[in-house]
Protein backbone atom coordinates (compact mmCIF):
# COMPACT_ATOMS: atom_id res chain seq x y z
CA UNK A 1 0.00 0.00 0.00
CA UNK A 2 2.76 2.33 0.70
CA UNK A 3 4.63 1.95 -2.33
CA UNK A 4 1.31 2.82 -4.37
CA UNK A 5 1.07 5.75 -2.26
CA UNK A 6 4.09 6.77 -3.33
CA UNK A 7 3.62 5.89 -6.75
CA UNK A 8 0.78 8.36 -6.99
CA UNK A 9 2.49 10.93 -4.88
CA UNK A 10 5.38 10.81 -8.03
CA UNK A 11 3.17 11.07 -10.89
CA UNK A 12 1.08 13.73 -8.91
CA UNK A 13 4.34 15.91 -8.41
CA UNK A 14 5.70 15.02 -12.14
CA UNK A 15 2.02 16.32 -13.54
CA UNK A 16 2.18 19.57 -11.41
CA UNK A 17 5.55 20.36 -12.51
CA UNK A 18 4.93 19.30 -16.28
CA UNK A 19 1.82 21.26 -16.36
CA UNK A 20 3.95 24.27 -14.54
CA UNK A 21 6.56 24.12 -17.48
CA UNK A 22 3.77 24.21 -19.56
CA UNK A 23 2.32 27.58 -18.05
CA UNK A 24 5.34 28.90 -17.88
CA UNK A 25 7.44 28.64 -20.90
CA UNK A 26 5.45 29.94 -23.48
CA UNK A 27 5.27 33.11 -21.08
CA UNK A 28 8.86 33.36 -20.64
CA UNK A 29 9.27 32.77 -24.43
CA UNK A 30 7.17 35.54 -25.31
CA UNK A 31 8.90 38.10 -22.95
CA UNK A 32 12.14 37.29 -24.87
CA UNK A 33 10.66 37.87 -27.80
CA UNK A 34 9.22 41.25 -26.92
CA UNK A 35 12.76 42.28 -25.33
CA UNK A 36 14.45 41.44 -28.71
CA UNK A 37 11.94 42.78 -31.07
CA UNK A 38 12.63 46.12 -28.79
CA UNK A 39 16.09 45.71 -29.16
CA UNK A 40 15.81 45.50 -32.53
CA UNK A 41 13.38 48.59 -32.59
CA UNK A 42 16.17 50.31 -30.88
CA UNK A 43 19.19 49.60 -33.23
CA UNK A 44 17.05 50.73 -35.89
CA UNK A 45 15.88 53.86 -35.10
CA UNK A 46 19.32 54.93 -33.76
CA UNK A 47 20.68 53.88 -37.48
CA UNK A 48 18.40 54.58 -39.33
CA UNK A 49 15.25 56.45 -38.09
CA UNK A 50 14.35 59.49 -35.87
CA UNK A 51 18.05 60.28 -34.17
CA UNK A 52 17.96 59.72 -30.29
CA UNK A 53 21.66 59.93 -29.55
CA UNK A 54 22.35 61.55 -26.71
CA UNK A 55 25.99 63.24 -27.02
CA UNK A 56 27.65 64.13 -30.30
CA UNK A 57 31.39 65.67 -31.32
CA UNK A 58 32.47 66.42 -34.50
CA UNK A 59 34.95 68.62 -36.39
CA UNK A 60 34.97 70.74 -39.53
CA UNK A 61 36.26 73.88 -41.64
CA UNK A 62 34.03 76.95 -43.55
CA UNK A 63 34.45 78.72 -46.02
CA UNK A 64 33.48 82.46 -45.13
CA UNK A 65 32.69 85.18 -47.59
CA UNK A 66 35.78 86.95 -45.83
CA UNK A 67 38.40 84.31 -44.65
CA UNK A 68 37.98 80.80 -43.48
CA UNK A 69 37.58 79.12 -39.89
CA UNK A 70 38.47 75.93 -38.23
CA UNK A 71 35.89 74.08 -35.50
CA UNK A 72 35.17 71.44 -32.96
CA UNK A 73 31.56 71.30 -31.71
CA UNK A 74 30.23 69.24 -29.03
CA UNK A 75 26.76 68.70 -28.37
CA UNK A 76 23.84 67.20 -25.55
CA UNK A 77 20.18 66.33 -26.52
CA UNK A 78 17.50 68.57 -24.22
CA UNK A 79 14.82 66.90 -26.16
CA UNK A 80 13.54 65.27 -29.25
CA UNK A 81 13.88 68.11 -31.44
CA UNK A 82 16.60 70.28 -29.31
CA UNK A 83 20.13 69.87 -29.54
CA UNK A 84 22.08 72.26 -27.04
CA UNK A 85 26.12 72.97 -28.43
CA UNK A 86 29.42 74.41 -27.25
CA UNK A 87 31.97 75.56 -30.50
CA UNK A 88 35.17 76.46 -30.39
CA UNK A 89 36.26 78.54 -33.61
CA UNK A 90 39.82 79.20 -35.02
CA UNK A 91 39.39 82.01 -38.05
CA UNK A 92 41.26 84.30 -40.27
CA UNK A 93 39.67 87.65 -41.82
CA UNK A 94 40.58 89.28 -44.81
CA UNK A 95 39.78 92.10 -45.89
CA UNK A 96 38.16 92.08 -49.35
CA UNK A 97 40.77 94.33 -50.88
CA UNK A 98 43.57 92.09 -50.31
CA UNK A 99 45.36 90.60 -53.33
CA UNK A 100 48.40 88.69 -53.29
CA UNK A 101 51.18 89.82 -56.03
CA UNK A 102 54.58 88.48 -57.13
CA UNK A 103 57.80 89.35 -54.48
CA UNK A 104 59.84 92.06 -56.57
CA UNK A 105 63.38 91.90 -57.93
CA UNK A 106 66.01 91.42 -55.31
CA UNK A 107 69.82 91.00 -56.60
CA UNK A 108 68.41 89.76 -59.93
CA UNK A 109 66.05 87.36 -58.70
CA UNK A 110 62.64 86.99 -58.33
CA UNK A 111 61.01 86.03 -55.23
CA UNK A 112 59.06 83.41 -54.48
CA UNK A 113 56.72 84.31 -51.88
CA UNK A 114 54.10 86.25 -52.71
CA UNK A 115 52.67 88.86 -50.68
CA UNK A 116 49.98 91.38 -50.23
CA UNK A 117 50.30 95.16 -51.03
CA UNK A 118 49.04 97.34 -48.00
CA UNK A 119 48.37 94.71 -45.20
CA UNK A 120 49.64 95.43 -41.94
CA UNK A 121 47.96 93.24 -39.54
CA UNK A 122 46.71 89.67 -40.17
CA UNK A 123 43.45 89.03 -37.86
CA UNK A 124 42.48 85.56 -36.18
CA UNK A 125 39.62 85.77 -34.09
CA UNK A 126 38.95 82.83 -31.51
CA UNK A 127 35.18 82.31 -30.98
CA UNK A 128 33.66 80.25 -28.03
CA UNK A 129 30.11 80.20 -27.91
CA UNK A 130 26.99 78.22 -27.11
CA UNK A 131 23.73 77.56 -29.56
CA UNK A 132 20.53 74.96 -30.43
CA UNK A 133 19.82 73.10 -33.54
CA UNK A 134 16.23 72.66 -33.63
CA UNK A 135 14.89 69.75 -35.55
CA UNK A 136 12.79 71.12 -39.20
CA UNK A 137 12.62 67.41 -40.46
CA UNK A 138 14.02 64.14 -39.35
CA UNK A 139 15.30 61.45 -42.13
CA UNK A 140 12.56 59.15 -41.97
CA UNK A 141 15.22 56.18 -43.39
CA UNK A 142 19.42 56.13 -43.74
CA UNK A 143 19.16 57.87 -47.28
CA UNK A 144 17.14 60.34 -45.70
CA UNK A 145 18.07 64.11 -44.51
CA UNK A 146 18.18 65.77 -41.44
CA UNK A 147 17.06 69.38 -41.37
CA UNK A 148 17.92 71.30 -38.61
CA UNK A 149 17.70 75.24 -37.71
CA UNK A 150 21.06 76.54 -36.08
CA UNK A 151 21.35 79.83 -34.34
CA UNK A 152 24.42 80.28 -31.67
CA UNK A 153 26.59 83.52 -30.28
CA UNK A 154 29.45 83.85 -27.42
CA UNK A 155 32.89 85.58 -27.22
CA UNK A 156 35.74 86.36 -29.40
CA UNK A 157 38.82 87.16 -28.85
CA UNK A 158 40.51 88.92 -32.03
CA UNK A 159 44.37 88.09 -31.78
CA UNK A 160 46.22 91.33 -34.42
CA UNK A 161 49.83 89.76 -35.66
CA UNK A 162 52.05 92.19 -37.61
CA UNK A 163 52.19 91.23 -41.24
CA UNK A 164 55.78 91.91 -42.20
CA UNK A 165 57.73 91.96 -45.37
CA UNK A 166 61.08 91.53 -46.96
CA UNK A 167 62.71 94.90 -47.92
CA UNK A 168 65.27 95.68 -50.29
CA UNK A 169 68.40 97.26 -48.11
CA UNK A 170 70.24 98.29 -51.47
CA UNK A 171 72.61 96.35 -54.30
CA UNK A 172 73.98 92.95 -53.44
CA UNK A 173 70.32 91.34 -52.77
CA UNK A 174 70.65 92.24 -48.88
CA UNK A 175 66.75 92.23 -47.60
CA UNK A 176 65.05 92.67 -44.17
CA UNK A 177 62.14 91.55 -42.57
CA UNK A 178 60.25 94.71 -41.59
CA UNK A 179 56.06 95.61 -40.41
CA UNK A 180 54.13 98.62 -41.07
CA UNK A 181 55.72 101.65 -38.60
CA UNK A 182 52.75 104.29 -38.83
CA UNK A 183 55.34 107.11 -37.83
CA UNK A 184 57.13 106.87 -41.02
CA UNK A 185 55.22 109.15 -43.67
CA UNK A 186 53.60 106.68 -46.78
CA UNK A 187 55.56 108.45 -49.00
CA UNK A 188 58.91 107.55 -47.40
CA UNK A 189 57.73 104.01 -46.05
CA UNK A 190 59.26 101.28 -47.70
CA UNK A 191 56.32 99.29 -46.81
CA UNK A 192 54.23 101.23 -49.69
CA UNK A 193 56.85 101.17 -51.86
CA UNK A 194 56.74 98.39 -54.99
CA UNK A 195 60.48 98.32 -56.04
CA UNK A 196 61.46 98.19 -52.42
CA UNK A 197 59.20 95.08 -51.38
CA UNK A 198 60.85 91.60 -52.29
CA UNK A 199 58.38 89.18 -50.83
CA UNK A 200 56.33 88.51 -47.64
CA UNK A 201 58.13 88.13 -44.42
CA UNK A 202 56.70 84.37 -43.83
CA UNK A 203 53.96 83.54 -41.47
CA UNK A 204 56.11 82.90 -38.54
CA UNK A 205 56.91 86.23 -37.96
CA UNK A 206 54.95 88.24 -35.40
CA UNK A 207 53.29 85.22 -33.19
CA UNK A 208 55.65 87.16 -30.50
CA UNK A 209 53.96 90.51 -30.99
CA UNK A 210 50.04 89.60 -30.80
CA UNK A 211 47.97 92.10 -29.49
CA UNK A 212 43.92 90.95 -28.32
CA UNK A 213 40.53 93.17 -29.27
CA UNK A 214 37.86 91.10 -27.88
CA UNK A 215 33.98 91.27 -29.22
CA UNK A 216 30.95 89.31 -29.71
CA UNK A 217 29.09 87.07 -32.21
CA UNK A 218 25.96 84.97 -33.38
CA UNK A 219 25.34 83.50 -36.59
CA UNK A 220 22.08 81.97 -37.64
CA UNK A 221 21.72 79.20 -40.56
CA UNK A 222 20.42 75.45 -41.64
CA UNK A 223 22.43 72.31 -40.96
CA UNK A 224 21.79 69.29 -43.36
CA UNK A 225 22.77 65.99 -42.16
CA UNK A 226 22.83 63.09 -45.21
CA UNK A 227 25.09 60.38 -43.03
CA UNK A 228 23.65 56.91 -43.38
CA UNK A 229 23.18 55.74 -39.37
CA UNK A 230 22.30 58.69 -36.91
CA UNK A 231 25.37 57.56 -34.57
CA UNK A 232 27.71 59.46 -37.76
CA UNK A 233 27.89 62.72 -38.39
CA UNK A 234 28.02 64.02 -41.92
CA UNK A 235 26.87 67.83 -42.47
CA UNK A 236 26.95 70.92 -44.92
CA UNK A 237 25.63 74.16 -42.64
CA UNK A 238 25.12 77.34 -44.53
CA UNK A 239 24.16 80.46 -42.76
CA UNK A 240 25.40 84.04 -42.19
CA UNK A 241 27.51 85.44 -39.43
CA UNK A 242 27.85 88.54 -37.60
CA UNK A 243 30.89 90.08 -35.04
CA UNK A 244 31.24 93.31 -33.15
CA UNK A 245 34.80 94.28 -31.63
CA UNK A 246 35.37 96.43 -29.17
CA UNK A 247 37.47 99.11 -31.88
CA UNK A 248 38.41 98.78 -35.33
CA UNK A 249 40.44 96.28 -36.65
CA UNK A 250 43.49 97.09 -38.73
CA UNK A 251 43.88 94.90 -41.59
CA UNK A 252 44.67 97.35 -44.14
CA UNK A 253 46.50 100.15 -44.43
CA UNK A 254 45.40 102.60 -46.94
CA UNK A 255 41.31 101.07 -46.27
CA UNK A 256 38.73 102.50 -43.99
CA UNK A 257 39.02 99.23 -41.42
CA UNK A 258 36.14 98.42 -39.37
CA UNK A 259 35.37 96.91 -36.07
CA UNK A 260 31.47 95.51 -37.32
CA UNK A 261 32.32 92.38 -39.29
CA UNK A 262 29.02 90.34 -42.00
CA UNK A 263 29.38 87.47 -43.27
CA UNK A 264 27.83 84.66 -45.16
CA UNK A 265 29.42 80.70 -44.57
CA UNK A 266 29.31 77.35 -46.26
CA UNK A 267 31.00 74.67 -43.90
CA UNK A 268 31.43 71.03 -43.79
CA UNK A 269 31.67 69.17 -40.36
CA UNK A 270 32.18 65.20 -40.02
CA UNK A 271 32.37 62.94 -36.02
CA UNK A 272 30.53 60.83 -34.63
CA UNK A 273 27.09 60.55 -31.84
CA UNK A 274 26.64 58.41 -28.78
CA UNK A 275 24.70 57.91 -25.67
CA UNK A 276 25.66 58.60 -22.41
CA UNK A 277 26.52 55.78 -20.35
Amino acid sequence: MKKLYVILFLTTLAGGLQAQTTNTSPRDKSAKEQRKLKKIAILREQEEGENVFQRDFSVGARLNTDGWSGFAEMGYRKSRKVVNYFQFEFSEKKDHKETRQQGGNSGGFFSDRPYIFGKQNNFYPLKLGVGQRYLLGGKGNKNGVEVSAIYYGGISVGLVKPYYLMINKGSGGNTEPMKYDPNITDLENPFLKFNEITGSGGFGRGWGELSVIPGLHAKVGMRFDWAHFNEVVSALEVGINAEMYTKKVPIMITENNKQFFFNAYVGLQFGKRWNRK
